[in-house]
């Protein structure tokens, strides 16, 4: 392992996270966010919000940015050499707010729409959702629009992987994105050592999956959108939860060789 290797192993280890990372240059950038435009006017922005689910699957210009050559160096550095790709979703939160967003009470006076009322990602940890053992789970945020505080970045708690796994609840905000409506209580979250980690569109962060975060509402007038990809060593293996079975149907060898196969029967 080299130098710069090392630091980026050494820096994850310690906080949990890396941020920001340069992905994909002007010419790659430009042709994502034009392939993505064409999704949203397809299906609808509704739908492009949270539902494309392992698209690498049917869009090579997907599949390309899931193995880019500059995330899986990466990945390599803190995974080893022999990776798989378990799954990937584009995630997107589109400006709700905007100057007319009113709303008139019986007294027809007009009030600003709230943060409460908007879509949000509860704090959690990515591994309550993945039944996965023998090795992390690594997840890329890759920007194809910069992610700022006002349109809903990412925040972490840094070093709270450290911890293990901390208890979820169904989350009492409405609006949570998250697709089983979970949440880690406040009082078990050190929000005071919350940290962003804002990204210009192209660069990525990667996170480990028992690390603490959550993003706010997008209160501005800009889209926030990103591909989330996640990875694992090719040596984990999938676990049997009654409570929540999940199926891995969209596996794919990112790098290295596989020697285990414990998703050769899960993937497609």
């Amino acid at each position: 392992m080299n130098t710069s290797a090392a630091k980026l192993q050494e820096s994850y280890q310690q906080e949990g996270f890396l941020s920001p990372l340069p992905v994909l240059d002007e010419i790659e950038l430009k042709e994502a966010r034009e392939a993505f435009a064409k999704l949203e006017e397809e299906f609808g922005t509704e739908y492009t919000q949270y539902s494309l689910h392992n698209v690498h699957l049917q869009y090579s210009w997907v599949m390309y940015l899931t193995k880019h050559p500059r995330i899986l160096q990466v990945i390599q550095a803190i995974l080893g050499p022999d990776v798989i790709l378990l799954d990937s979703r584009f995630i997107c939160k589109y400006p709700t707010v905007k100057p007319a967003d009113v709303q008139e009470n019986e007294d027809h006076q007009s009030k600003p729409v709230t943060d409460n009322e908007l879509p949000y990602v509860a704090w959690h940890q990515d591994m309550r959702y993945w039944g996965i053992a023998g090795g992390p789970v690594l997840s890329v945020w890759l920007a194809l629009d910069d992610s700022q505080k006002e349109n809903g970045v990412l925040q972490v708690i840094p070093g709270s992987h450290g911890s293990g796994m901390l208890p979820h609840r169904q989350a009492t905000r409405p609006g949570n994105l998250l697709s089983v409506n979970q949440e880690i209580p406040e009082e078990l979250v050190q929000v005071d050592k919350a940290v962003i980690c804002p990204l210009k569109a192209g660069q990525m962060s990667i996170h480990d999956g028992l690390l603490v975060h959550a993003s706010d509402a997008n209160t501005s007038q800009t889209r926030r959108c990103g591909l989330v990809i996640r990875y694992v060593p090719t040596c984990a293996y999938p676990t049997e939860d009654p409570d929540r079975p999940r199926k891995f149907h969209a596996t794919q060898l990112a790098c290295g060789v596989d020697q285990f196969h414990h998703f050769s029967s899960k993937s497609t």
